[in-house]
């Protein structure tokens, strides 16, 4: 008999910690190898774990909800074969040393771990070992490694406000600096340290954020928020504050984008096998009119400006019961019609699935959000951290419209039209730049060529 270690796989090179949502498997169940046994929430994706082994669930070490750094041993399977390389784990640890603290696992793993195959959600990248000392790696313990590599995001919005992330208190693992901490410190007003000092532990009121003071009436439910939901909310928190929000409205017609799409159908979908909706010709239309507006497809890094070369698009996608994640499609100035198409549904389907992995929900250049799938005319979406702008659509409908004609007589005709809404941050896009941006997308979708883009 042998017992293997299931641990908190690190998944993608920033991520340093991990929660675990939910278990799909009890202590004395049997498992197989490569059967997904728990979920977690990480900054980046949800994702379900797989098992390294086969063999019986022995030992449930996390509970759900517990966040752990990367590396920790979350559990432990009983098998009769033995692993090739695995090492098998010491006698009945004592009851301090079965569950560690989040702060001490890096230190003190029970055993050494057996890399959890995570399948297809994304490459498991490993962490160094816990006992590199002091001089080992990229210079520190392994502890000071962690506090200092927070998530591109934190580093980015950081970057962005002039603070070193070094300088601040984090309540992370190993007093990583996480979005919550950078939040609280930006909200508090207080004087961002002088990089050049030592390191200095501010006032808990400093890093952590502020909260709600609603309280519970008798009668009201009262439940935590799921992780996924706290991300969102932080996250959302952070853009507001970093972005000068203005929005612009166009109404623009799709009835050529109709015919045409009406014209390609029926062949589309029988050649891809997938469904042929209004928005591949959307998306091709934006990237061909951000080509032309590189300041809306841009990033600021404080007081300098990102143009980027590449047309990443982010897509918001509605999770349920609830949720929000953006997968991007990469590259998709080099796609055709079909092959935004084949994306679009992928990444949505895997989204919903929660089979995406952290390269899937990065690197965004532009976004493009979608409510009027659920019947919203406008909105004003929050432009995602790391980009200018972001597009809203709202519902496609018939409208009646006063055309004239080449005669110059007014006559009133049924249109299929839809209200297309820009965020951009003001700070680097001025409203003439978007409405540019705007009146020559309009342009380009109300005068598609009969055989497409």
């Amino acid at each position: 008999m042998a017992r293997i270690d299931v641990i908190m796989p690190q998944m993608g090179e920033s991520i340093a910690e991990g929660t675990v949502s939910r278990w799909l498997k009890k202590v004395g169940d049997e498992v197989k190898r490569d059967e997904p046994i728990f979920e977690i929430s990480t900054d980046k994706v949800d994702a379900e774990i797989p098992s390294p082994s086969a063999g019986t669930l022995v030992e449930i070490i996390i509970g759900e909800g517990k966040t752990v750094a990367v590396q920790t041993v979350v559990a432990r399977i009983e098998t009769e074969k033995s692993l090739a390389g695995a090492v098998a784990a010491p006698s009945a640890p004592a009851p301090a040393a079965a569950a560690p603290t989040p702060a001490a696992a890096p230190k003190q793993p029970a055993a050494v771990p057996v890399a959890v195959p995570v399948a297809a959600v994304a490459r498991s990248v490993t962490a160094p070992p816990s006992h590199v000392g002091a001089n080992g790696g990229n210079g520190g313990s392994f502890e000071e490694r962690i506090r200092t590599k927070s998530s591109p995001l934190v580093r980015r919005i950081a970057a962005e406000h002039g603070v070193e992330i070094s300088m601040l208190t984090g309540s992370g693992i190993a007093g990583r600096v996480t979005k919550k901490d950078l939040v609280g410190f930006l909200e508090s007003g207080a004087a961002i340290p002088a990089t050049s000092s030592s390191n200095v532990d501010l006032p808990s009121s400093i890093v952590t954020p502020a909260t709600s003071t609603a309280t519970a009436w008798q009668g009201d439910v009262v439940e935590p928020m799921s992780k996924l939901r706290r991300l969102t909310s932080d996250h959302m928190g952070m853009a507001i504050r970093v972005a000068t929000h203005v929005t612009t409205v166009f109404e623009i017609d799709l009835t050529r984008v109709a015919r045409v799409r009406a014209a390609l159908r029926t062949s589309f979908e029988s050649q891809t096998g997938q469904k042929l909706t209004y928005l591949p010709f959307i998306i091709q239309a934006v990237v061909m009119t951000l080509k032309k507006h590189p300041i809306i497809n841009a990033a600021v890094n404080g007081n300098e400006i990102i143009f980027r070369r590449r047309y990443n698009i982010g897509l918001a996608v509605a999770l349920e019961p609830t949720g929000l994640i953006v997968p991007v499609i990469k590259h998709a100035e080099d796609l055709s019609l079909s092959g935004i198409a084949k994306s679009a549904t992928d990444l949505a389907s895997r989204a919903r699935a929660r089979k995406l992995g952290p390269a899937d929900a990065a690197d965004a250049t532009f976004t493009i959000t979608n409510p009027g799938t659920f019947g919203s005319l406008i909105g004003t979406p929050i432009i995602p951290v790391g980009t200018t702008s972001i597009l809203g659509l709202g519902a496609i409908e018939k409208r009646a419209k006063v055309l004239t004609g080449a005669d110059g007589e007014d006559t009133i005709a049924i249109r299929t039209c839809a209200y297309f809404y820009l965020s951009f941050d003001h700070k680097v896009v001025d409203g003439a730049d978007a409405d540019r941006f705007m009146g020559d997308l309009k342009r380009t979708l109300e005068s598609i060529p009969e055989q497409g883009f």
